[in-house]
């Protein structure tokens, strides 16, 4: 995810000379496989020999790390952490207060739930601010995974009530496709044609949920005339209780998220 967001501010800084918004970017990076870090130098980042080094040079770090190796990480940037740093983090579950108690208690923060979509700079990203942090540093903060997709601001409070929205959601959604195309196989249709069907309307009911001004409520009823075949099959959803079934995924999705957060108390 890090090398997708790299790629994307690169995109981007390249078709303004070298700028991001109002922002004049340098890149660098520091990576403990000295071979990947090897690999970002095509995207014009330079490389840094240590965490410390990286703290030296950047104002802006963003923090792109397994959770559970993040407190080595802050650990080891911590001493050339000063007030004056902003975190980005994309480490999911981790909060603002975790990564103040490993580096400076007046360091400021955006936290981000991003989506594995971002790869292809599609991607839907959450972003929440702490109380410090200034409009400056916050839009920054935005630009910068907004080069990989859309990003909309919510409240810290709900980070981790976002994640089966947009972080978790892909894979959910990636299920459902797998039931229509098992299906498509099984009645002799071909699995890539099913897919790509299915994938293009996924594509157009997004455009149609976000652009056609209308409800939910309204966009269902459209495709379903009464006693056709679209009725047939909602009523088939319905009776296995689909909304219910999302529903207590969501809500497994967001308890698991709280018993992880506080694992890591």
């Amino acid at each position: 995810m890090g090398s997708a967001i790299i790629k994307g501010i690169y995109a981007a800084a390249s078709k303004n000379s070298g700028r991001l918004g109002d922002y004049e970017i340098t890149l660098y990076a520091y990576h403990k496989d000295s071979e990947k870090l090897k690999t970002l130098s095509e995207y014009g980042v330079k490389p840094c020999n240590s965490e410390q080094e990286l703290g030296n040079k950047c104002n802006y770090i963003l923090l792109a790390v397994k959770p559970q190796v993040l407190g080595d990480v802050l650990s080891a940037l911590k001493p050339s952490v000063t007030e004056n740093h902003v975190f980005i983090s994309i480490c999911a579950g981790i909060s603002s207060e975790f990564i103040k108690e490993h580096t400076h208690p007046a360091v400021k923060t955006a936290i981000i739930m991003p989506n594995t979509p971002a790869m292809l700079g599609y991607g839907a990203s959450a972003i929440a601010r702490d109380n410090v942090i200034s409009d400056n540093d916050f839009e920054l903060a935005k630009l910068i995974i907004g080069c990989c997709g859309l990003v909309k601001e919510i409240a810290m409070d709900k980070m981790k009530e976002i994640i089966c929205i947009n972080g978790s959601s892909p894979a959910f959604i990636y299920l459902f496709a797998k039931g229509f195309t098992d299906y498509a196989k099984n009645v002799g249709i071909d699995e890539n044609t099913a897919l790509q069907l299915f994938a293009q309307s996924l594509i157009g009911s997004a455009k149609m949920l976000t652009d056609s001004g209308m409800t939910i409520e309204q966009l269902i009823k459209q495709v379903s005339s009464p006693g056709g075949t679209t009725l047939a099959g909602l009523d088939m959803l319905y009776e296995g209780k689909l909304e219910e079934t999302v529903n207590n995924a969501c809500k497994a999705c967001t308890d698991r998220a709280y018993e992880l957060a506080k694992a890591k108390e």
